[in-house]
């Protein structure tokens, strides 16, 4: 009598010892295409043309407060524009603080540079020197 030693009758299917990670890469592919398209628009605030400048970032514990000027001069305090005038009260304002913040200054690379001076001295009347200018990341000498 022959026997049939591959018979698996009676004890059901084997179960799969491998994984189908197609389908994960694929899915996750799309979800990085969708994060690195949305990344850069994520970003809002007053349209401002930076200069260029090889300096590299500063590292950050607490949110900075942004002061930008705009193309046509407009002064911003943290996205909301903001009278010239109303400018020394808000600053000595944030002066008063227990830790006095950081400042990234923005200025577009347009605008006349005694106006941009004008700002850092309200800036440094108030008590407010942890300054930084903000500009494009990977200028050409």
């Amino acid at each position: 009598m022959a026997m049939n030693l591959n018979s698996r009758r009676g004890r059901g299917r084997a179960p799969m010892a491998e994984i189908n990670v197609t389908p994960l890469v694929d899915v996750m592919l799309v979800l990085l295409i969708i994060f690195m398209v949305t990344a850069p628009l994520l970003t809002t605030g007053v349209p401002v043309n930076l200069p260029d400048s090889r300096a590299k970032p500063l590292a950050q514990e607490q949110k900075p407060v942004e002061v930008s000027l705009d193309a046509a001069g407009k002064l911003y305090l943290d996205k909301k524009e903001l009278a010239e005038t109303a400018l020394p009260a808000r600053l000595e304002q944030l002066a008063r603080r227990a830790e006095p913040p950081q400042i990234y200054l923005r200025a577009d690379r347009g605008l006349d540079y005694g106006r941009v001076m004008r700002v850092m001295g309200e800036l440094n009347r108030a008590g407010l020197n942890r300054v930084s200018m903000v500009t494009i990341e990977g200028a050409q000498p």
